[in-house]
């Protein structure tokens, strides 16, 4: 488990931060002290886990778009951050057919906005410790494997989407080596990393054209719930699974420089990875209610049938381990909407399954 010690007082901004993830992971650097600055567009949902948890009213939040690099360079200078975890995307494979450039211009020309913001804030003298890059599983070529993506696998995207990802690892790679040198770290001081995570799922995540909160959706609404591609298999896991990586990471690129400023996944166990058709019966069973999907009629956009991650190296060199199976993950995520179909307090909420999830992972780390 993340090192409270470590994150009290750490100044750390977060792009992203009224997204899905973003917002889970600022409600557990808050939990450990942190001091923490938000960048990003107004939540893309209504309502938004950012807005339920509180977390407008509970951290500083600069709403402003990745894509204006003098804003990042201001937010930067003002902020003096020890750490930076960016996680503002265009994250949607089904948004970015419709909308490649827009997808490109963030996913890519924002990350290269925030590198070159930091090149030039640490040239300024703002002591920045660790950049963590986070992207996804889907910036591999996916060659339809069995077995999971290595974290030295080919690079690539059929989707733009994924192909964007792909760019965004790149563009960090080449900071890293132009700017940020390992060879150098002595004189910058700075470590450099990227993460790709699984198929996150969780509460509090209403993004269109996404399994989870579209099972929702039709679930709450008593809808039938169309499915394209019901034989697909992906790594499924809880939102928290891969935010304890990120946040072991950066605990490691602050402490031990350069060795860990490479590329990292953070996948499921094997068991972890399931169908479509798999997950979305699962949900029903959990929420009480069968039969609620259908097949999606038509043709669809390409999407990759099989995708898993291999994160032994994650396990090997940070010791991390996933915590929630994936059928607890999903008994916590129907747990979530539930309550937020009860009008329960939602950021006490993610608070209780922040607790649940940490006590487990230090029960499992004896």
């Amino acid at each position: 488990m993340p090192n409270n010690g470590f994150w009290s007082k750490k100044k750390v901004l977060l792009t992203g931060h009224t997204g899905f993830k973003g917002s889970w992971l600022s409600l557990w650097l808050q939990v450990m002290g942190a001091n923490v600055t938000g960048y990003a567009l107004q939540p893309a949902s209504a309502p938004s886990l950012y807005a339920l948890s509180g977390l407008e009213h509970s951290i500083r939040s600069v709403i402003a778009d990745i894509r204006d690099r003098e804003s990042l360079l201001r937010t930067i200078q003002d902020t003096q951050p020890d750490v930076i975890i960016h996680m503002a995307a265009q994250p949607l494979v089904r948004y970015s057919y419709l909308n490649p450039v827009e997808t490109f211009e963030v996913n890519v020309l924002g990350t290269v906005n925030l590198l070159d913001a930091v090149r030039t804030a640490v040239a300024e003298g703002v002591h920045i410790q660790a950049v963590l890059n986070i992207t996804t599983d889907k910036c591999y070529e996916n060659q339809e494997w069995t077995w999971g993506y290595r974290e030295n696998d080919r690079l690539g995207g059929f989707d733009p989407y994924s192909n964007s990802k792909a760019c965004a690892e790149l563009a960090t790679s080449m900071f890293r080596d132009s700017y940020f040198n390992p060879k150098d770290y002595a004189s910058h001081g700075l470590s450099i990393a990227t993460a790709r995570a699984g198929n996150v799922i969780g509460g509090g995540d209403w993004s269109e054209d996404r399994i989870i909160p579209d099972c929702i959706r039709a679930l709450m609404e008593g809808n039938k719930l169309p499915i394209r591609n019901p034989v697909a298999t992906r790594p499924w896991q809880h939102v928290l699974e891969p935010l304890q990586g990120y946040l072991l990471l950066v605990e490691q690129m602050v402490e031990r420089g350069t060795k860990f400023g490479e590329a990292w996944n953070f996948g499921p166990n094997d068991d972890g990875v399931k169908s479509v058709e798999w997950l979305v019966k699962k949900i029903g069973t959990l929420w009480g209610v069968n039969d609620f999907y259908e097949l999606a009629e038509g043709s669809n956009p390409h999407e990759a049938t099989n995708l898993s991650l291999d994160s032994s190296k994650a396990r090997r060199a940070l010791g991390w381990q996933p915590i929630w199976s994936v059928e607890r993950a999903l008994e916590k995520t129907v747990e979530w909407f539930q309550a937020y179909q009860q009008q329960s307090d939602m950021k006490a909420v993610c608070l209780e399954q922040l607790e649940a999830y940490t006590l487990a992972g230090a029960h499992k780390d004896k």
